[in-house]
Parts: structure tokens; sequence; C-alpha cells
């Protein structure tokens, strides 16, 4: 993990191997970019020639454009990394949250392979922008290198990595490793907001980096019971209880959604309950996760092109996870119970088939029309099983259609609810958190849709509309009374396309931040 220090050192005046200024895009069409707060000691180090300097090599100041030059005498850094900020804030105004945390993340992306990083961005001692630049520094300092087979054959072959990354970094080269150490300038070492905030900070990045490597691990190595032994681990390692239900209590239990997704592989299914406590806790969360470790789609398999990513599918549970984790970390004060339906739909000669009914935790029957809608199978066992413990909301996580991408893009999920309240609760807090939502309508006329001629409701209906469908089939299994909440991630989760900001290619974590800033908010008593 990479490491965080407040310094009160100016940007010439420390040492490092890089030091990160701010840029904004000059005014009324102005061609010449403005250096942002932060880079002052950097450009009389060139003369106050620095903003002409960048606009020669091409830079605008435009949201996350990097832009690298060899510094000057003066600045003991030998490199300037100049990230631009966008447009400049009104005199009035300070730069948004969202927009620090992504500049600060695409400069950690370009130091990669670096051993030190000196952070001067515009946070002028506020305690919110110092937590923004944190973040978004220690999110973009991410890469996924536990498969790569040159580091493998380094460590057989007795080479020291750390002398390879030393030569790699002295040459200039990335090695892939991520930037080792972030001083953030600007902030007071010894304030304890700012000491606080990026402690946060740090433990919020440290677990969707958890979210992040679960997601990317190959599914030959993370299957259902893999996912809960570490689940188990992590409950042991920071004070939480966990209970695994494997096949055999599955069955016992009446789990007939869980057991008949993973009916046709052969690792079976596993239900996962984490829980956090808290002494003085006045309210209760249920988060319940979609994992599936991997969805061929079953017999209704997926067509050629779709399953490569398919690994990604257990993003919602991974989430869940990873929360419950930072709650505990975060000594908040709420109670939160994590719900992971772990499976895997394979296609095997005793897999689930179209036409199949399934009696499901809750007694009701479930005719499958098509095995690939298993998320909602796996969801609705578990929803209903955390629902009998009375919490006083619930939220489900889930990579569940493809339609959610179709209405809304591949960074933005889908927010529904069965309280227009607590759905503007949720995607309000989402962007606070600086994740992309939106909310999404339950029409109750969809229902109809999934009316079936043999069991109360089929598993699919209207495909106009298919990511609502599925958000009212999950309704189905949540009691009158209970707040609950669908988050669709099916967009964001896996970024197959070039890393922006603090996003990675690949797994991203999404949804974690938004149930932790939801947790807080509950434990502060600001919510429901």
């Amino acid at each position: 993990m990479t490491a965080l220090t407040l310094s009160s050192s100016s940007a010439a005046a420390l040492r490092a191997d890089a030091v990160v200024i701010g840029v904004v895009q000059g005014a009324d069409g102005a061609t010449t970019p403005v250096l942002a707060a932060g880079a002052e000691t950097v450009d009389e180090s060139f003369g106050g020639r620095l903003a002409t300097t960048l606009e020669t090599l091409g830079a605008s100041g435009r949201e996350g454009e990097v832009t690298k030059l060899p510094s000057p005498e003066g600045v003991k850094a030998p490199l300037i990394v100049a990230v631009g900020l966008g447009a400049q804030p009104a005199e009035d105004e300070t730069y948004a949250a969202e927009t620090l945390r992504r500049a600060a993340g695409a400069a950690a992306r370009a130091l990669a392979g670096t051993k030190k990083g000196a952070f001067a961005l515009p946070v002028a001692e506020d305690v919110e922008a110092v937590a923004a630049v944190a973040e978004g520094a220690l999110l973009g300092a991410y890469s996924f290198t536990a498969y790569r087979g040159s580091q493998k054959a380094n460590a057989k072959n007795g080479k020291s990595k750390d002398t390879k990354d030393a030569k790699d970094t002295k040459a200039g080269a990335n090695s892939g490793a991520p930037l080792a150490e972030i001083a953030l300038l600007g902030a007071k070492p010894r304030d304890k907001a700012h000491k606080a905030a990026v402690e946060r900070a740090g433990v919020l990045a440290a677990e969707v980096a958890r979210a992040r490597d679960l997601i990317n691990t190959p599914p030959n190595d993370l299957d259902p019971k893999a996912f809960a032994e570490h689940a188990q681990a992590a409950a042991k390692e920071f004070g939480l209880k966990a209970q695994v239900l494997d096949e055999k209590q599955l069955v016992k239990g009446g789990y007939g959604g869980i057991m008949g997704v993973g009916q046709g592989s052969q690792s079976p299914p596993r239900l996962v309950r984490l829980s956090y406590t808290h002494p003085k806790a006045e309210k209760t969360v249920a988060l319940v996760g979609k994992g599936i470790t991997y969805d061929s789609g079953g017999i209704s398999l997926k067509p050629a092109g779709h399953n490569e990513t398919m690994k990604c599918d257990m993003s919602g549970a991974a989430a869940v996870f990873a929360s419950v984790v930072t709650a505990a970390r975060l000594g908040l004060r709420v109670n939160v119970t994590g719900w992971l339906a772990l499976a895997e739909n394979m296609p095997s000669g005793g897999a689930l088939r179209p036409g199949d009914v399934l009696t499901m935790y809750s007694g009701k029957t479930v005719e499958v029309l098509n095995t690939d809608a298993e998320g909602r199978l796996v969801l609705a066992d578990a929803l209903t099983k955390a629902c009998e413990e009375s919490p006083d909301a619930i939220l489900d996580v889930a990579t569940l259609t493809g339609a959610m991408m179709v209405a809304l893009g591949k960074r933005t999920f889908g927010v529904m609810a069965n309280d227009d309240a607590f759905r503007t609760e949720v995607h309000e807090t989402a962007e606070e958190a600086g994740e992309q939502s939106w909310p999404m309508p339950l029409p109750v006329e969809l229902l109809k849709s999934m009316d079936s001629p043999t069991a109360d409701l089929a598993n699919i209906g209207d495909r106009m509309g298919g990511g609502l469908v599925a958000g009212i089939f999950l309704n189905e299994f949540v009691p009158e009374g209970t707040p609950w909440a669908h988050l669709d991630i099916a967009g964001p989760a896996f970024n197959e396309s070039g890393p922006f900001g603090y996003t990675p290619k690949g797994g991203t974590g999404v949804a974690v931040r938004t149930l932790v800033r939801l947790l807080e908010r509950t434990a502060d008593g600001e919510l429901g």
C-alpha cells in the first residue's frame, strides 16, 4: 500500500522524485494555462515562466491532462508533473472535491514506478480538500501485479525486485509498481482534523483496493469457497463475526435460488454473513452483494465476446465485503451485516435449465426462463435472509443487468428503491462520495410481465426496461416497511477501456465509497 504523509515543506524545497502541481484553463479562451495555488515556489524557479513553458508543451489545463517537464535549478525534485483541474472556480468558490480527487489520481497513475511524489495541489489547508487529494492520490496509486510472470521469475531466480525497481525508476521506466510514497503539501501535519482525514483516506483506499484485487483475480483462483475464505480471514483480522453456509447447509435451509444457480458448477455455492457491531450503535444496516465468481450464462450461454470479463460478476459482493471491513476499521457507530451470495454459473449436465422452477428461501416459486438472469436469484435468497434480522435499512449491490449499461453508460450506476426519500438519500450520498449514480423508477406495471403460468413469478419480464424489471423482481423479496435500495453497478464495476482519473483499468471497486459514506451518515444520525 502506498504510504502518505503530510508535509509543511514548499514544493520546491522537498526532496522527492517528482513534484505535482495543478493548472487550470485560462479564462475567456486564453490558451495559456493558469497555475493553481501550491505551485508558487516552483514558478519562481522558472523565473515566473512556468505557465508559458507548459503552454509551449501543449498543456491547456483541461481536467485530467498530465504534462511532465524537467525541473530547473532551485527545485529539489528532478521532475515536474502538471495536472489539469479544468475550469477555474469562481473567486468565492473552491475546487470541487471530485475535481481534486481525479487530478490527484491522474498524477499518481502518471508516477507509477516512482518512489516518492510531492503533491502541491490547491488544498489551502481546507480539510475537505486535503481529504480529496489524499483519497484520489491513494486510489490512483493502484496496480494489480499478482499474476505478472516476470516478478515470479525474478523471485525464483533470487533476483531482488527492489533492485530491479530501483534500476527501472532510475532509467525513467514504468516498472508497473504503484507510486511508493506520497507527501501531501499545503496541509497541517499536526492538525487533528487533517490527520484524521488522511487516516480515513488511507483506510478507504486500502479497502477499495481489496475489492479491486478480488475483482481482478482470475476465476480459477476465486471460486465461492476461496471468496468465503478471504472473508473469514478478514473477519479474524478485523474483529468481525463470520458465518459461512456451505452447499449442504444451503440445501437444508431451503436456499433454492443460490443452490439453483450454483448447481451446474464443480465449485459449490456459499452464503457468507459478515457482521460488525458497535456497543453504542442505534441503527443496523444490512448490505447484500451479488457474488457470481464467474458467469458463463449457464445453459442460456452468453454469446462470444461477452464471457471474457465475467470474473467481475462478483463486484457487488466485493464492494459489500470491503465496506463492512471499512466500517470496522473506522470504528463507525452503526451495526452492519454484510451478506455475500456466492456462486458460479456454469453450463454442465447438472445445470439449471430454462423452464425449471425453483423454490426460493422465502417460499416463493420462480420459473427460470433465462439462466443468465441468475444474479437476482441469489440476491433474492440473501435479501430474504437478511430481512429476517429486521435491519433499519437494507441495500443490495450487483452487476445485475446489461440494460442498466444501455440506460446509463459505463460510468454511472442506477439506484432503485421502495422508498423515494431513501433512493434520494442514496443518490445524494453517492454524489458526495464522488461516485456517479442516477435514480431510477420501479414502474408497478412491469411486474405483470413476470407472470408465470407455472410459478409465482418468472425470473425475467419485458426486455425493454430490463434493468427496472430486475429491480422489481428483487422488491418482491423485501418485506413491506423495510427501506431498501438496489444499486445496479453493471456499467462502472469493470473498466475495459483506458484508466482515467483515479480509476484503473479492470476492477474499480465502485460502490464501496458510497456504502461507507452512507454508513457514516447513518452513524452520525443524518439518515433514517
